[in-house]
């Protein structure tokens, strides 16, 4: 059972025990109604207490149990609620550590609750595109009041049990314990007090529900909401469940609550932020590295390169409190990344996301140096250095002789090959490709380009690093590009096949922003620098020759405009700032370069921009797939949501295309295939899309 009972004198305690978080699977579930059952049956008991066992108290449902038969067996959480208020016996919830979700509102089921300082409390649903739905926009209001309520479950951000006990006129708590350890010890004798002094039992239903604004408050909470929610219908509607707590009957609320949360799952957002939820967790899960590989002890870290790269990528490891040593080849270069890292936590402070103390500690944590002899201890040694193979095989040559035995040695190129990089070392067991996105202190996605030869020991020590720094990671196999750039490139082809066709920089931008996308092609252009893509397309003209791109974006950077860097790029920039300003000459130029072609342009609609950009990224990411590049579609999907801008509210490339329906998705391939100033080679869909489609299949069911 995954939920223990046991008798404390004249005190039963059901204790939930699943781990990692007790979430309330079906076993659980029917453990705490057995519990229940034979508290209410043996006349020696007096009251009964509910707690969780280990790190947590509950946080909520059981994500193994999602989209299963199991996750809505009765009992299911709902029936539960109903029995645990139906007790005639006092029921008391020891809350402690986690208290999210399902978890909150089955403590809310119980007539007392006793929290633990520390505690995590949280409604998290709307991250999922859902509102709480076994009583949590009903219930919760009536104990903490409708405006805290209502923040804790638009936002679902977990709040302290300290800070919400704090709240005047609060009923959440009815008492807080001294610490986790004593909480159980406290609940037991707080529950036979109660048990004692006899008495009406409280139930949180019962308790009365207004504000003092009425309708006038929840219409400016819908606006406020609305205005910050576009694309997420989510938390309009925890406003409006919250309201209907005020205006009806409870059970009239918590059939408005459960119709809005079975409407929100069948919707797409709901559908993708469910499947990220997933993907998330998934990505760290390795077919070939079980979860019990030994993993090296990293202590110390060296970064080679003190540039926006190699300063971004050592806060991360100074933040998790990591020692961390950079290596210059010249004393002014290291001063000024010095000074950078200086300035980006300076600029925390200002704002207060960081206290003065922990700058100083974190600064405290860094070394500089000129010589590889002083990396020689470090655990771990990533280079930042310029994107060139023969750079690279200086540094992992000196590497190799300086560095101890059992040393993991990382690049972070974005797009070299890591088994080359691999063999100018003598110990190709311990490289591995550490792919951090720009800038590094901020960007979640780094992936993770595990070379033919790198140790399962050494991926599995890098997965778990990535957490601890904070990072969502993806594993890549070696290829030109890894996952993210390999695809992207084929977008950037498509954005510039667009313009020879009939389409300016900005509609091309304002299509897929509408779409979703934080930035469009030639905006993130202009801000990654465009001479970096025509650094890749003079390499890919003695690479692969035939491959066909755009003649425009050749022709800007020999304009010199390589983006915000020199204040012209695809569009124009003003000193100072960031607005991109449609360039006159840069439409002339494409005017100019459409004649040549012998191109007549035409009227492009922002339908064919969307599909041609982001089904170029899914025909890409379905190769990719059949190479084994990536184990799986979401790990794609994850690396496009965390380093690529593309729309959560969407689920990522492959996601969407499933969702569209991957016979439609070949329908519009072979369309676009047609397109004679196209790449109909390109177009021809993937062997695993035609497959998949063929059988009526999504991507998730490859």
């Amino acid at each position: 059972m995954t939920a223990e009972y046991k008798v404390h004198g004249d005190v039963a305690v059901i204790t939930m025990s699943n781990p990692p978080v007790n979430g309330l699977g079906y076993a659980t579930r029917v453990g705490i109604t057995d519990g229940l059952a034979k508290a209410l049956a043996d006349s020696a008991v007096k009251a009964v207490v509910i707690t969780g066992a280990g790190k947590a108290f509950s946080g909520g449902a059981d994500i193994k149990e999602f989209g299963s038969p199991k996750a809505l067996a009765e009992p299911n959480l709902l029936s539960v609620i109903l029995a645990l208020e139906a007790s005639t016996k006092p029921l008391v919830a020891a809350i402690h550590s986690v208290c999210m979700g399902g978890g909150l509102e089955l403590a809310l089921g119980c007539h007392y609750r006793v929290a633990a300082p520390g505690t995590n409390v949280a409604l998290p649903e709307v991250k999922l595109g859902l509102i709480p739905g076994a009583g949590g926009t009903q219930r919760l209001p009536r104990v903490l009041g409708v405006e805290a309520a209502l923040n804790m479950i638009v936002s679902g951000e977990p709040v302290k049990s300290e800070r919400l006990a704090s709240l005047p006129g609060q009923k959440l708590f009815d008492k807080m314990a001294g610490s986790a350890e004593s909480v159980l010890e406290e609940a037991i004798a707080f529950a036979r007090d109660v048990a004692a002094k006899g008495g009406d039992l409280p139930l949180v239903r019962n308790l009365p529900c207004r504000h003092p604004q009425g309708d006038a408050y929840f219409q400016f909470a819908k606006n406020m909401v609305g205005g910050m929610s576009k694309n997420y219908p989510a938390p309009l509607k925890c406003v409006e469940a919250v309201q209907a707590a005020t205006k009806m009957k409870f059970d009239d609320g918590m059939a408005f609550e459960r119709q809005n949360f079975i409407a929100l799952m069948f919707t797409p957002e709901s559908a993708a932020l469910r499947h990220l939820f997933m993907a998330e967790r998934a990505a760290g899960k390795i077919a070939d590295v079980p979860d019990d590989t030994p993993q090296r002890a990293i202590k110390t870290v060296g970064v080679i390169g003190a540039g926006t790269m190699g300063g971004g990528i050592s806060m991360n490891f100074l933040n998790a409190g990591i020692p961390v040593t950079i290596l210059e080849m010249k004393q002014d270069a290291l001063d000024r990344g010095v000074a950078t890292i200086r300035k980006n936590y300076e600029a925390q402070v200002k704002k207060g996301k960081l206290k003065a103390e922990k700058y100083e500690e974190r600064m405290a944590l860094l070394k500089t140096t000129l010589s590889y002899d002083d990396l020689k201890a470090c655990d771990l040694i990533i280079e930042a250095v310029f994107e060139e193979l023969g750079v690279k095989e200086k540094v992992f040559t000196q590497l190799d002789a300086v560095a101890k035995q059992g040393a993991i040695l990382a690049s972070n190129t974005s797009t070299l090959d890591v088994d080359k990089i691999a063999a100018f070392t003598q110990r190709p067991q311990d490289v591995i490709g550490m792919h951090f996105f720009s800038p590094a202190n901020v960007m979640k996605l780094l992936e993770v380009v595990r070379g033919a030869k790198t140790g399962k020991d050494v991926l599995a020590t890098v997965m778990s690093l990535a957490k601890k720094i904070r990072k969502t990671a993806v594993v890549s196999g070696v290829c030109d590009g890894f996952i993210g750039n390999r695809m992207i490139e084929q977008y950037s082809r498509q954005a510039g096949f667009l313009l020879d066709e009939g389409a300016t920089p900005a509609q091309v931008d304002k299509a897929i922003e509408k779409f979703g996308f934080a930035m469009g092609p030639f905006r993130m252009g202009d801000l990654a620098g465009n001479d970096i893509g025509w650094a890749i397309r003079k390499r890919r003209s003695v690479e692969q020759p035939d491959m066909k791109y755009s003649r425009t974006a050749d022709k800007l950077c020999e304009l010199g405009r390589f983006g915000q860097k020199t204040g012209a790029g695809w569009y124009d920039y003003q000193a100072g700032k960031r607005d991109a300003i449609p360039s006159k000459l840069v439409e002339d130029m494409i005017v100019a370069h459409r004649k040549e072609l012998g191109i007549t342009p035409r009227k492009i609609s922002d339908d064919e921009i969307v599909q041609r950009l982001v089904y170029s990224l899914v025909n890409e990411g379905a190769h990719i797939l059949e190479d084994g590049i990536a184990s799986k579609a979401s790990d794609i999907d994850m690396v496009y949501i965390t380093g690529y801008g593309f729309p959560i509210f969407r689920g990522g490339p492959m996601h969407y295309a499933s969702q569209q329906g991957l016979f439609n998705v070949v329908q519009a391939m072979q369309r676009f295939g047609r397109n004679p100033n196209d790449d109909a080679k390109f177009w021809e869909p993937a062997g695993l899309i035609r497959k998949l489609a063929a059988e009526g299949k999504g991507f998730d069911q490859a």
